[in-house]
């Protein structure tokens, strides 16, 4: 860390970096977790650069993009041949603009959970069109107690192989779209640290739930593929994320891994056993006032991720090491005050690097990423907001 602080002291923060060398090697670190089993779809929104979009679906092991919306979908689709977007799209300029093209729609495919999705584009594109692709989002939550208790993100309303298989046959005798796909994210798997601070029965109760989790799902995405494929051959099953590369491509019915956050390695994925990427994107701010002998402060530092409210999602001090964030403030809109033994040596002016608790959402604060290779800094290039696009 000291070295990319020395390579990037003429920079005024705030600004981000982004460590190639540890970039590439989370990036040959996930597909080295898939033993060989499945491709990796790479998740865009975590990534939020179109320069190292490209720099890793170039990369052996990759295959196509898992994009957030259309419209970020239909920019990417004028470089990548295979798209797929993540979730169901209300957006009616997209839509048309996807309609209106042959090109987009033999590239990008469209996310779908219900009959009413496909009634909403019909209604905005009309039955004048190519061939929409779509991919059924499969609910991969775990549901106990006759699905009383709900075990994971909420998703899909499609959670048994019945459901699936009239879904999929409902797709394939309507006229406008060809099935092609089916996803299952386990969020409360991928998205869920089995690792985390403090109670240990909290952390026992998380690797239970998720090794019942695991083998419930395994069997029945296995027969929710078997139904569907019994109406139109699938191109792809695409499933699980970073948190769960390795439990997810040793299913039979996976063809692939979605996954991005863990090329950027960010806060939450300290709180994994089976794994640990490389820290790689940081912010860095800077020292503007010293309230007191033991405290610096810095300008800023209110990054925090979205999700459940927790200390979880504040981001992390990075360096110099030995710093901590005042429990009355944290990290805030416009101050983060630090302490603890490095504090007393920081003077104004000096960087303070930060990790942000999720990947893709520190590319929503900045136009540009410093890539920082060794101890030099080797260029700059935009993100997504850097080019003027705010997708979501």
């Amino acid at each position: 860390m000291a070295e990319l602080n020395e390579a990037t002291t003429h920079i005024d923060p705030p600004f981000a970096v982004v460590d190639l060398d540890a970039f590439d090697a989370n990036a040959a670190e996930l597909v080295r977790r898939t033993s060989g089993n499945a491709t990796i779809r790479l998740a865009s929104k975590s990534v939020r650069s179109r320069d190292l979009i490209g720099r890793t679906t170039n990369l052996p092991g990759y295959q196509g993009i898992l994009a957030f919306t259309l419209p970020e979908a239909l920019l990417l689709a004028q470089d990548h041949e295979d798209v797929v977007i993540g979730y169901p799209t209300a957006d009616t300029s997209a839509l048309r603009e996807l309609a209106a093209s042959e090109e987009a729609t033999a590239r990008i495919t469209l996310m779908i959970d219900s009959t009413d999705q496909l009634d909403f584009i019909d209604a905005v594109v009309g039955a004048s069109r190519p061939d929409i692709r779509v991919c059924i989002d499969v609910d991969a939550a775990l549901e106990l107690v006759g699905g009383r208790i709900h075990l994971g993100p909420w998703r899909s309303p499609v959670h048994t192989p019945d459901q699936a298989a009239a879904l999929a046959r409902t797709i394939v005798r309507r006229p406008g779209f060809r099935l092609v796909g089916v996803m299952s994210y386990e969020g409360q798997i991928a998205g869920l640290g089995d690792n985390q601070s403090g109670s240990p029965i909290k952390r026992a109760a998380i690797r239970a739930m998720q090794h019942f989790s695991g083998r419930e799902l395994t069997v029945r995405r296995a027969e929710t593929v078997a139904a569907i494929t019994s109406y139109a051959e699938l191109e792809f099953v695409n499933g699980g994320g970073t948190g769960s590369i390795e439990q997810t491509a040793a299913e039979p019915a996976i063809t692939e891994i979605g996954a991005g956050s863990g090329l950027y390695g960010p806060g939450l994925f300290d709180f994994y056993r089976r794994f640990r990427p490389r820290p790689a994107a940081f912010f860095v701010m800077s020292v503007v006032r010293r309230p007191t002998a033991k405290i610096a402060t810095v300008l800023g530092g209110g990054w925090v991720a979205s999700g459940p409210v927790g200390t979880d999602r504040l981001p992390t001090l990075a360096w110099p090491k030995d710093l901590r964030m005042s429990q009355q403030e944290a990290a805030g809109e416009v101050q983060t005050p630090l302490l603890g033994p490095a504090a007393l040596g920081l003077t104004l002016g000096d960087h303070v690097w930060f990790r942000h608790a999720k990947a893709g959402e520190l590319c929503e604060r900045v136009n540009d990423l410093h890539l920082v290779s060794g101890t030099q800094v080797i260029g700059q290039i935009p993100t997504y907001r850097g080019e003027g696009f705010a997708f979501l």
